[in-house]
């Protein structure tokens, strides 16, 4: 009886110790195909609009919006290493070969370029 006792305090001690603001954010998506994704417009476009509030939302679109800001603005602090890269395997993409979409998405989130300037130089491809 002791020892479920005290596995019941340290369990709440645990859960108030645990901050939501440490939290991940979900890895439920990501395992999407992202090559696929980025070479094929007619499946990016959808998202990008979603993202910039012209069209709508799949749920994985809806989930992604809905941390959009944050991420930029903490550096992507609560994603995952999948996370972190698909973020630098798209912001190339865009920056590279969707430079209008690029344009609009900084100009919504990042309008001053505090965030983007810190990445587009290292993500641009060298063109000759």
């Amino acid at each position: 009886m002791k020892a479920c006792i005290v596995l019941c305090v340290l369990s709440v001690a645990v859960m108030a110790l645990a901050r939501p603001e440490d939290a991940k954010y979900t890895d439920r998506y990501d395992n999407v195909n992202l090559d696929e994704l980025l070479s094929n417009r007619r499946l990016l476009v959808p998202y990008i609009k979603c993202i910039l509030d012209q069209g709508k939302c799949t749920p994985e679109g809806k989930e992604l919006k809905s941390h959009i800001k944050e991420a930029l603005e903490q550096d992507c602090a609560k994603c995952t290493p999948t996370q972190r890269d698909g973020t630098r395997q798209v912001m190339g993409h865009l920056i590279n070969h969707e430079t209008d979409y690029w344009n609009q998405l900084k100009a919504k989130y990042d309008p001053q370029s505090k965030y983007a300037s810190k990445h587009e130089q290292d993500l641009r491809e060298l063109k000759n």
